[in-house]
Formats: structure tokens, C-alpha cells, sequence
């Protein structure tokens, strides 16, 4: 009766890995032992492929970061790196081909190395890497040991680096803040850093505006009842990617509103990640979204804010509840 409702309360109030819109290979023998050497074919002998999959996958930065980890291995043994995310799919993978790619890496980013999947699986070794998250595995895309391999690796479709220019020279001040705004599901998710509430976000910003001389907010948020909230109180100051998902529940990968949702939720966040790695100063809380914008380092000159409300309890019972706990305490008995 008890793990009952523990899977109950898990499904419905923590952070979930959503499903795939369809199936690919779903397995493979995983890891970067190498014992576990495949041979798919007699080309490349003098090489080692290692394989960069993982299925379904979580929030995009989430997927990068989990790729980058692999990159250093892949560097260490002197392996050749491979993305696919086509043939093992992932919550972004849609059924019908994206800009010609059936690879989800291929939609948000350029290749990690120059060989193709078709090679890679042909060739006379190759290893095919687990899809879990080791425990060894450093999260922070803002880590000095993923610099140069952002730099390298991680290439960024031109078309979004366009996109988030002309967002630039049209949307933003002189000197605009970035925010980056956690809501829906976050406030449950156990073992993850507690988000900010309203009134810590606007006595920030108000805070921010006026030490750093600021005259634009630029706010990346998937909550809808937050970006009203920031609309009512900065209506001369606010900006926001217009197109971009928002609920007031953590839906968006539950419902199918849109033409190519699942690409645009990850064209979406990629967008606003670049636009708060441009800003000229940023408030954020500890998250992948943030990580990513602080590890791409767009701006050198960047002011950086951090909210740090703590850790969420790691059993799901109590994180249900802990963050509108804390949220109701005066700060003098540890509420926020």
C-alpha cells in the first residue's frame, strides 16, 4: 500500500523523464569498457568510435551536459565522438524529419566530430555508451573542464544564433537583465534546488535594476502565472519570447498543442538560453538552463546574481510540501 502511493505521489508531483513520441533501439551493449568493443563492419580499422546516446533523455541541457561528460572520456582514450539521437531516440526526437535531420542532436547543434552514423555503423570497433547518469559526472556546464569543449563540441546551429541576434537588436535596452525563473514542477522535485518564489525574484530584480543601471528585463520562465506576474510589475521593462510554451502545469511534454511541439520546446529553451547568456547582468537559480547560459559565456562582462534557497528534501513525501513550507516562514525561522 505504501510503495503504491509513493509511485502515486512521484507521478504526480516530481520532476518525470516524459516518453518518447515512438520507439527506437532501446538497448544496446553499454558502456565505455573496452571489453564491450563492437564490430559493425570492416572500415576504420585504425579507429575507435564511441557512441553518445541516450534514451529518452531529459530537458535538453540536461542531454548536453550528459554529452559533454562523454566527450571527456571519448578525449582521454582517444575515441572518436558520435551523437545519435536518431537511432536511439529521445523526448525531442519528432516523426517527421526537422530541417532534413532525423537526429534530435543534429536539430540544436552541429556534428561532434566529422564522421557520419552511417560510417560509425560500418566500421570495425565501436563502443556504445550506458545511458545512466554516473555518479562520477560533473553537472555544470560552466565547469572549467567543459570550456574548450563547449567551444569545440558544442556548435550551435546558425539559424538560433541568428534568431537570438535580431532578438537582440530588436528586444533588448542598452543594458538588459537577464532572468531565468523556475516554476511548475520544480517546487516538488526532490533532491533539486528549491526555486525562487515571486517576491524574492521582483525585490531582486528591482535591486538589480537599479545597481547595475539597467532599463530591459529579458525573463525566461515556463510558468505562465510568472511571466504575468512580471508583466504587471515591469510592464515598460519586460521581454520575452512570445512563442515560447508556458503552463501553470508541468504538461509540456503530456500534451501535443502544436505543430513540432517537441523540437520547439527544445528550439524554445535554446533561444532564451543564448538571449541570458548575452544579458549584461543575470539572475538565476542553479539549473541546467543556467549552467548552460553562464557555460556559453556570451557576455565576459556578465554580472551574476544567484538565488540559493537550498536543497528540496530527497524523499518525494516531504518535497511535496517543503518549498510552500518555507515559502509561508519568516526568514528569521528559515523560510525564504
Amino acid at each position: 500500500m505504501l510503495n503504491s502511493i509513493k509511485k502515486l505521489i512521484k507521478k504526480k508531483f516530481t520532476l518525470q523523464t516524459p516518453n518518447t513520441l515512438f520507439k527506437g533501439i532501446e538497448n544496446g551493449k553499454s558502456n565505455f569498457d573496452k571489453s564491450l568493443i563492437m564490430k559493425y563492419g570492416e572500415l576504420n580499422k585504425d579507429k575507435t568510435f564511441y557512441v553518445i546516446k541516450r534514451t529518452p533523455g531529459t530537458g535538453l541541457f540536461s542531454n548536453v551536459v550528459f554529452v559533454l561528460n562523454h566527450l571527456l572520456i571519448a578525449n582521454k582514450y582517444n575515441f572518436i565522438p558520435v551523437v545519435d539521437m536518431q537511432n536511439f531516440k529521445k523526448i525531442y526526437n519528432e516523426k517527421k524529419l526537422i530541417k532534413k535531420n532525423e537526429n534530435a542532436w543534429n536539430y540544436f547543434f552541429e556534428n561532434v566530430s566529422n564522421y557520419s552514423l552511417d560510417e560509425v555503423y560500418k566500421s570495425n570497433k565501436v563502443i556504445i555508451v550506458s545511458d545512466q547518469f554516473f555518479h562520477s559526472f560533473n553537472y555544470n556546464m560552466e565547469d572549467i573542464s567543459f570550456k574548450s569543449l563547449i567551444k569545440k563540441n558544442i556548435r550551435i546551429k546558425k539559424n538560433f544564433l541568428d534568431i537570438s541576434k535580431r532578438f537582440i537588436k530588436n528586444r533588448f535596452g542598452k543594458r538588459t537583465l537577464g532572468v531565468h525563473f523556475r516554476g511548475t514542477s520544480y517546487k516538488q522535485s526532490a533532491g533539486h534546488p528549491l526555486p525562487a518564489t515571486p517576491k524574492q525574484m521582483i525585490e531582486m530584480v528591482k535591486k538589480i535594476l537599479k545597481k547595475d543601471k539597467l532599463d530591459k528585463i529579458f525573463i525566461a520562465t515556463e510558468e505562465k502565472k510568472y511571466l504575468e506576474i512580471f508583466k504587471k510589475e515591469f510592464p515598460l521593462k519586460i521581454e520575452y519570447i512570445k512563442s515560447a510554451y508556458r503552463s501553470n502545469k508541468n504538461d509540456a511534454f503530456k500534451i501535443y498543442p502544436r505543430l513540432n511541439h517537441r523540437y520547439k520546446l527544445g528550439r524554445e529553451v535554446l533561444i532564451e538560453t543564448i538571449l541570458l547568456s548575452h544579458c549584461d547582468s543575470f539572475i538565476y537559480l542553479n539549473s541546467n538552463v543556467s549552467s548552460a547560459a553562464i557555460g556559453f559565456n556570451f557576455n565576459d562582462n556578465q554580472n551574476r546574481y544567484i538565488i540559493d534557497n537550498g536543497m528540496n528534501s530527497k524523499n518525494i513525501i516531504v518535497a511535496m510540501f517543503y518549498w510552500y513550507y518555507k515559502k509561508l516562514l519568516p526568514n528569521f525561522l528559515g523560510g525564504f
